[in-house]
């Protein structure tokens, strides 16, 4: 059975919607926040005609600030918090606002900055926080198969200088009782600190997230497959990987080589015990896809293909060329979850190596899986991503966040791919390309299209948000907020209804957004 992401009897069965992460936000903070400029776009959204809001993971970053290795796979990032929200509710004064700097650059990320100078707001806010009130009893409750070493792995890291997991003192890394023990009492204010930044995170995260469904505005969220060698989750649960009893991998994760990456993709995350796993249905995970249903509407999960088959890199190797397929708990896994969470709608993403049996998989599963505009002009075969080949259960973007833009792409793929693309599209010298790979997607018969906002931009090379294989560099573009114009959403939104996906009771955008988020 197909589960559409566009439901029947709640949205019309064809939606679209834009990609935008959360960090990419304008925001006078130095990083996209949950506050005014998220609820300004939830208005652009309503007024453009898009149902959905396509977001990247928000978990706390760790590695390479990417969203894909974090500290936790259920916290929420400390640096979307918004610190104007937080003045408001009386945690913070202005002048301790105007007194820190986040960077200067509008249209950039400075995470250096961040690291620096964000925490010093958030601890001056949880000293004022009084933790004793119902709700916040009633989050730790919610919670408590999570937070509590969450909080405790934070406040270790801080005590060692930020280190990674596995340099920390033997003692702690392996969880002795009597070293948790005195690390619990010796930690007590720092394990505080953590509980009520996530606290915080949520309380705004809820609000807005109450605010998007009002105006008919649902998020797609992002799961990556694997957890950080450097998490919580490793730490709390060594059991469910494949790791010894030092926490150390004899194999780990990653993409075996291909024509645009000859050494493969060496990930590093530690590997699931599928076998160990499967003993209990898969609680963890089915767990995990819950809470994150809770926190968006559909989630997307990174890596699919991993559930029938994983990539596996012997531990130590410089890059991923002498990996090897191992089985994945495939169907089973797909069963529970589907018997677990009947209602959650999931988003597969299948991109990458395929095979009959990731094929068959995804079938069986029901998923919508993706479609990818940018890798469908390929001149020497009928590729999988053309539009006339599509199915009506998928979801068609023009491109990912690990794509270039389609700007870009124009210039910068093989001449043949983009002299095909242009023979498809019917698109000659002078005209808007990128406008016409936005038709095609919108114009496809996938139940749901999502273009990033990057190509309604019409934003070249400098706006790529990742490039895959690349430490360095990603993950720091951000939208200025007078792009966000009165003129665009009424373009998409004629967009939207030409091509047969407007969601009805949108309301004229003025540029202002709604007031209501002053309350929360």
């Amino acid at each position: 059975m197909a589960v559409s992401v566009c439901r029947e009897g709640v949205v019309p069965i064809r939606c679209c919607g834009i990609l935008l992460p959360v960090s990419s936000l304008p925001s006078p903070r130095g990083i996209g926040s949950l506050g005014a400029q998220a609820y300004r776009f939830v208005d652009f959204l309503k007024a453009a005609g898009q149902h959905f809001w396509q977001i990247l993971p928000i978990g706390p970053t760790g590695c390479g600030d990417s969203p894909y290795q974090s500290f936790s796979a259920f916290a929420g990032n400390p640096y979307f918090i918004d610190p104007d929200l937080l003045a408001a509710r009386g945690l913070l004064l202005q002048e301790e606002l105007s007194s820190v700097s986040f960077g200067d650059d509008p249209e950039t990320v400075d995470y250096g900055a961040l690291f620096r100078n964000r925490f010093s707001l958030l601890r001056r806010a949880a000293q004022r926080f009084c933790p004793g009130g119902a709700e916040y009893a009633a989050f730790e409750t919610e919670n408590a198969d999570w937070l509590p070493d969450y909080a405790l792995f934070m406040a270790l890291k801080e005590e060692n200088g930020m280190a990674a997991l596995g340099e920390w003192p033997a003692p702690l890394r392996l969880r002795e009782a009597g070293a948790l023990k005195a690390a619990r009492a010796r930690l007590s204010d720092r394990v505080r600190f953590w509980k009520t930044v996530q606290y915080l995170f949520f309380s705004q995260w809820r609000a807005l997230k109450d605010y998007a469904r009002k105006n008919g505005v649902e998020l797609i969220g992002d799961i990556p497959i694997y957890v950080s060698p450097d998490s919580a989750d490793l730490w709390a649960r060594p059991d469910l990987f494949q790791v010894d009893g030092e926490l150390r991998p004899a194999e780990v994760a990653g993409c075996p080589p291909d024509a645009f990456t000859p050494g493969g993709q060496l990930w590093g995350n530690p590997l699931y015990d599928w076998d160990r796993l499967s003993q209990d249905g898969f609680s963890w995970w089915i767990r995990r896809v819950g809470f994150a249903a809770r926190v968006c509407d559909v989630v997307r999960i990174d890596h699919f293909r991993g559930f029938e088959s994983y990539y596996a890199v012997p531990a130590g190797d410089r890059d991923a060329s002498r990996g090897r397929w191992r089985r994945g708990p495939g169907a089973r896994f797909v069963g529970a979850l589907r018997e677990k969470l009947p209602g959650v709608r999931v988003i597969a993403e299948d991109l990458g190596f395929l095979t009959e049996d990731v094929r068959r998989l995804l079938k069986d599963s029901g998923f919508p899986g993706m479609k990818v505009l940018q890798f469908a002009f390929d001149p020497g075969g009928q590729s999988d991503y053309l539009p006339y080949r599509y199915e009506r259960n998928c979801v068609v973007y023009t491109g990912t966040h690990d794509n270039t833009t389609t700007e870009d792409w124009r210039k910068s793929a093989p001449p043949e791919s983009v002299a095909y693309a242009r023979r498809y599209l019917g698109v000659r010298d002078g005209d808007d390309f990128t406008g016409a790979m936005i038709r095609a997607a919108f114009g496809s018969v996938a139940d749901t299209c999502i273009v990033p906002m990057q190509d309604h931009l019409r934003l070249g090379a400098g706006a790529r948000l990742n490039t895959p294989g690349s430490a360095a560099g990603n993950w720091r573009w951000r939208v200025r907020e007078e792009a966000l114009s009165p003129a665009l959403a009424r373009r998409l939104r004629g967009l939207a209804a030409l091509y047969g996906r407007l969601v009805p009771d949108g309301a004229p955008f003025d540029g202002e957004p709604e007031k209501e988020f002053e309350r929360n």
